[in-house]
């Protein structure tokens, strides 16, 4: 039976008990084995590992063992992972695990003593590059907790903020410490947090709302997602102290439908709080009230924007309005409401226990603190990174990343999800804060960093992303309806090689009207990825317009399979592969492909023996070679 927490006094003594019970000595333990189960583990088969382990642990009669799980910690390219834990804090780290590999683990580490060396595990002899660079102030959690126990949560000092804040701390303190912090929205817009929560603050009209923004539909992006899973606690107590400041009675958590894992243990959360007293009435002794509510988004993009997101909550349709009015005045029912996203509401617990100099320190002088990024793309170390404000691309690709798959060549980093811009090879240099990415034409957004490389066409980039956005549009106002879909038509008509040489202009033009015309950030932001395509591969564009040529050659209609009649052997192995019966030919003979049959799928290619290389991919018709000079 859980006994609420009435007082600081209280958080100390379970807090203290917590830490006490958990050392492996006070168990008589000599192990603890964590199995890491964020979707992207379990997507690798993680929770098939979690069977094994326990099955073994009960097999072979291990009571050394302290088993447990967590969330995502980060590294998705090698899931699935699980760390071992001994007396000292010496821990090892395995990855890319299979049965026969955990089956070896529990032989010679867990049984026998030994680490595998064999097996290359992380530990502090063998550190990683991945984890070496980063500054995981939020994330470093979540491989120490079990995100559905509260009390894992308390031993790493969870919920000391809320404590601090309720005892030693006023609203308006505590909004000020905010403010000095330099913590801006990390949900895209970078609009300063504390000053927000003043608006709100100060407005008129009660109750007040706040909300938690997990509505996270970036394409490759799930930075909310991994700290909602890993860490929900940090969340929680981050709303219930902007709650306080704010003088709100209720909060929301908007969570996308998506995202089930994370709903389950946000849910868990909540009611572990009310439990032990951090929900509910006259929290902590303080007199202070306060409860929350999970909302379940329907999966519309547009619905992560904040007007769109309340109006969703109210039981409407997720339509933006025009903000001639500040949802921190006329929000929630119309209400005085604050809205900030997941990854903000998790440093505000940092701040309160470590001090708005120690926040302020981190990062740069304009954007403080750290941003969780979800690396993803053409970059061999994938997975959710938190760095520094600051640091550079080429830092975050190179060394983080570990640099190209394949060791490809870098061509463009696609930041802030479909509201942002492609940067280039040339600008790799450039730090990563709010002000420097809007400067090259993207944005911050909510954390999506797509690295690409020779292999992608920027025209079909950008095809893909108008075309989201145009799929995404509420269709509620005329600039981002219509300016999409007609961008979204000439697009088509480039990649299909019936491009103009208008349509650079025209796509210019609807740019601009995007920017200028449209009622919310989706359409407005959807010409970043039209201008910095046009400003820094104009010439992918001129290509594929004057030659029908795709230089990356990816667009099908530009490009066709051959086969060399030099090196076919006629060994048939394309043939019984080809989809469509394209491919034509006699046993022993050189085979040809049907082009008008072909649908441009590239098996041919990938089954055709290495040592033959008979089947080759080409493009181009140099339908206008008299603008040959324009290409140039």
């Amino acid at each position: 039976m859980v006994t609420k927490i009435k007082s600081f006094k209280d958080l100390e003594e379970i807090e203290s008990n917590n830490i006490k019970e958990s050392q492996l000595n006070g168990k008589n333990k000599k192990y603890k084995v964590t199995v890491h189960l964020g979707t992207c583990g379990i997507a690798s088969g993680a929770d098939k590992i979690k069977e094994q382990v326990e099955e073994k642990i009960k097999e072979e009669k291990l009571e050394n063992i302290i088993f447990t799980t967590s969330g995502c910690i980060g590294f998705c390219a090698v899931e699935p992972m699980l760390t071992i834990e001994e007396e000292g804090n010496k821990t090892n780290t395995y990855y890319n695990l299979d049965k026969e590999k955990v089956d070896l683990i529990f032989e010679e580490h867990l049984k026998g003593g030994k680490v595998v060396e064999s097996l290359n595990p992380i530990n502090q002899s063998n550190p990683t590059d991945f984890y070496n660079y980063q500054k995981r102030i939020i994330l470093g959690n979540n491989a120490k907790i079990d995100p559905k126990s509260i009390d894992d949560y308390i031993k790493t000092g969870g919920y000391k903020a809320l404590a601090k804040a309720l005892k030693d701390k006023s609203p308006d303190k505590i909004i000020e410490e905010i403010k000095k912090s330099n913590l801006r929205g990390r949900g895209g817009g970078g609009f300063p947090t504390g000053l927000k929560w003043e608006f709100t603050r100060k407005a008129k009209g009660t109750p007040k709302y706040v909300i938690v923004n997990a509505d996270e539909g970036d394409p490759g992006a799930y930075m909310d997602r991994g700290i909602l899973e890993g860490n929900p606690h940090s969340v929680l107590e981050g709303l219930v102290i902007g709650a306080y400041a704010i003088g709100a009675p209720q909060g929301f958590i908007y969570v996308r439908q998506e995202y089930p894992l994370a709903v389950e243990h946000i849910k868990e959360a909540i009611k572990q709080a009310k439990e032990y007293g951090f929900l509910g009435e006259d929290i902590l002794g303080s007199g202070f009230n306060f409860e929350v509510k999970v909302h379940r988004g329907a999966g519309a993009f547009v619905s992560g924007e904040s007007s769109a997101l309340i109006s969703a909550i109210e039981g409407k349709v997720g339509e933006p309005k025009i903000k001639y009015i500040h949802t921190s005045e006329s929000g929630l029912w119309d209400k005085p409401t604050n809205l900030n996203n997941v990854e903000t509401w998790a440093n505000v617990p940092l701040i309160i226990n470590k001090g708005w100099e120690w926040f302020k320190n981190i990062g740069t002088e304009k954007s403080s603190g750290t941003k969780i990024f979800s690396l993803v793309g053409k970059v061999k170390n994938t997975g959710l990174v938190e760095v520094p404000m600051g640091m550079t691309l080429k830092d975050i690709i190179f060394k983080i990343g570990g640099g190209m798959q394949n060791d490809s060549k870098f061509k463009a980093v696609q930041t802030g999800g479909p509201s942002g811009g492609v940067i280039p090879e040339q600008l790799i240099n450039l730090p990563v804060d709010f002000d420097e990415l809007d400067k090259a034409g993207s944005m911050m957004g909510s954390g999506g960093m797509i690295v690409m490389d020779e292999t992608s066409c920027m025209v079909n980039v950008a095809h893909y992303f108008v075309k989201f956005l145009s799929d995404e549009s509420c269709g509620k106002c005329v600039p981002c309806r219509e300016g999409l879909r007609q961008a979204l038509y000439i697009y088509e008509r480039i990649i299909n090689g019936k491009g103009k040489e208008e349509d650079l202009k025209l796509l210019s033009d609807i740019a601009v009207l995007l920017r200028d015309g449209s009622m919310c950030a989706l359409g407005s932001t959807a010409s970043n990825i039209i201008f910095t395509t046009l400003k820094y591969f104009r010439e992918e564009y001129e290509a594929h317009i004057y030659y029908n040529i795709c230089p990356a050659k990816v667009c099908k209609p530009l490009i066709k399979y051959e086969i060399d009649k030099e090196k076919c052997t006629g060994c048939g192995l394309c043939i019984k592969s080809c989809p469509v019966d394209a491919i034509e030919g006699e046993p022993k003979k050189p085979h040809f492909i049907d082009q008008d049959a072909c649908i441009k799928c590239g098996t041919c290619m990938e089954v055709c023996p290495d040592k033959f290389s008979a089947i080759s991919k080409s493009t181009g018709t140099k339908k206008q070679a008299a603008k040959k000079e324009k290409v140039k």
